[in-house]
């Protein structure tokens, strides 16, 4: 009911909204003046005035001939048959009663190519007719008539509108209970397209949208029923007719002179989607490996494809625009330098992200899973788009970083070169000179072997990187292809160095490490001492004065 009231409402709105528009041309005075004018009564045109009488227009004649009209229609007293024709030497009046109507003269007659007894007796036909309609319209039996279809229209669109209300949950859950029975998935083999409840629902819309269509059109038709059976509201039925059914017509007519255009932007269309699949097939091609372009690495396919189908879908909409609807307009041409002046200003740096990724891109600097290094940032790339690239570091830290920034920076890539060379972990420690050199590079080598994830080829090796003042600097190699896991390989590493040197016995001099041996004990563990061991003391000897 509340639909109903709304729709109403609308269509009252309508019927308010003034004959006249700013859009409508401009008639200058004298020319409307000069124009034929009709003579109505109760809204029906009866014949139209073409000529000057006197000083009267042919518009001020029609307006007075039609009020005079009114009048008698009005008269209880006046009768179509007393509406008779009055000859004169020039002129001929049509009275009724003692009312004048009008004068009907030879330049009238000729002005409708007709002699002035023709346009005399057709006058009195058409006045007479009119009379007799608007008697016959305002009779007690006329309105009786009115308001007893108007009743049985009400009732009958209660009764449309109530079997509309009860029927439309019926068909609803018919529809539902259908969904996966009669209304299945849309497949292809094994491959789900659309799904039965994707289906269920775009159906349920469109009975949605029947419902309120329907519920409108009952309305509207209801409507105008009840405006014609009443004289006093007859002229506004083909009004609101006109309201209704004008919009469509216009936008059948606009379609209907849009085809050519339509038809241009459908070839452009049909060509740009063709060149777009013509183009990933072959690149699809190449980043399978299939086909191979020296210098053209397989995964520059993917980008390669959408800059390509950006470049022809940006063409496509150049040739176009000029046959869009609306595209010469003023207006749209605003819009359209708005939104450029907005997205100049707006998208610097996001357009800088995008040339920055795309660089990046074919840079090969880093892909998907890659450990990199990026300024003070570890972490593995989980996401590289044209805009940002995103790092998951270890400790489970996503950071996001504009690619702008990392074209700017230098990039540490531990992943790039493990499959044929391998990373190399490193780390270093300090040894006293009292420990032999080779004793140490076997130990350190041990320990690296000890690691899990170290690779038995190529070796591990051993650089002396400095003789400081009280202990050597040795630093260990040593190659991996796990550069995800570097953090536990190191900490697994550090273990086995201590576990190796304590069980050879050997003090690890690092960072810094002075001793006076005064009873203090080696810092060796214990488990790793010798059987017997005694700490060592201060060695006494007496001298001879």
């Amino acid at each position: 009911m509340r639909f109903v009231i709304v729709i109403v409402a609308l269509l009252a709105g309508l019927l308010a909204t003034p004959l006249y528009s700013a859009d409508m041309p401009v008639v200058s005075e004298h020319s409307l003046a000069q124009a034929p004018a009709a003579v109505t009564l109760n809204g029906k045109p009866l014949f139209y005035v073409r000529h000057r009488a006197l000083s009267l227009m042919p518009r001020e004649r029609a307006a007075l001939i039609s009020e005079r009209l009114v009048r008698l229609a009005r008269s209880p007293l006046v009768s179509p048959a007393d509406v008779h024709a009055v000859e004169a030497e020039t002129v001929t009046d049509i009275i009724a009663g003692d009312t004048l109507i009008l004068t009907v003269t030879d330049d009238d007659a000729r002005a409708e190519g007709k002699t002035r007894h023709e346009l005399v007796q057709s006058y009195l036909d058409v006045i007479r007719k009119a009379l007799e309609d608007y008697h016959n319209d305002y009779s007690v039996q006329s309105l009786i008539k009115g308001a007893g279809l108007t009743i049985a229209a009400t009732i009958l669109l209660a009764l449309l509108l109530l079997i509309i209300k009860r029927s439309y949950p019926v068909v609803r859950n018919t529809i539902e209970s259908w969904s996966g029975t009669r209304i299945r998935d849309l497949k292809i083999q094994s491959f789900e397209i659309v799904s039965a409840g994707r289906i269920t629902q775009v159906i349920l819309s469109a009975v949605r949208w029947i419902r309120i269509l329907a519920v409108f059109l009952l309305v509207c038709v209801y409507l105008l029923s009840v405006l014609s059976f009443f004289p006093w509201t007859r002229r506004f039925a083909p009004l609101l007719l006109h309201y209704l059914t004008n919009p469509l017509v216009t936008a059948v007519k606009a379609v209907a002179d849009y085809l050519p255009n339509l038809f241009f932007i459908a070839v452009i269309v049909v060509i740009a989607y063709f060149i777009s699949r013509l183009m990933k097939v072959i690149i699809g091609e190449i980043g399978k490996g299939t086909i191979s372009i020296p210098g053209f690495y397989p995964e520059w396919a993917e980008p390669t494809y959408k800059i390509c189908r950006f470049l022809v879908i940006a063409f496509a909409v150049t040739v176009a625009f000029p046959y869009l609807p609306g595209s010469e307009s003023p207006a749209f041409k605003g819009i359209s330098i708005f939104l450029g002046v907005l997205f100049s200003l707006g998208s610097t740096s996001a357009v800088a992200n995008v040339v920055a990724g795309i660089i990046i891109t074919y840079m090969r600097a880093y892909h998907i899973g890659d450990r990199i290094k990026v300024g003070d940032t570890v972490g593995d790339v989980v996401e590289k788009n044209l805009l940002i690239t995103r790092l998951r570091t270890i400790k489970n830290v996503d950071v996001t970083i504009p690619n702008s920034l990392l074209l700017s920076s230098h990039v540490l890539n531990y992943s790039s070169s493990v499959q044929e060379y391998g990373l190399i972990l490193n780390t270093s420690v300090t040894i006293g000179y009292d420990t032999p050199w080779r004793q140490v590079h076997e130990l350190l080598i041990s320990a690296a072997r000890r690691t899990e994830h170290v690779l038995e080829l190529p070796e591990p090796f051993i650089l002396q990187t400095a003789l400081n003042d009280f202990y050597v600097t040795y630093e260990l190699n040593a190659y991996t292809d796990k550069p995800n896991r570097m953090a536990n390989l190191y900490s697994q590493l550090h273990q086995n160095i201590q576990d190796t040197f304590n069980e050879a016995g050997v003090e690890i001099m690092s960072p810094h490490y002075s001793q006076l041996r005064d009873g203090n004990t080696v810092t060796v563990p214990e488990q790793f001492r010798p059987a017997g061991y005694v700490p060592p003391s201060f060695r006494v000897s007496k001298t001879d004065d």
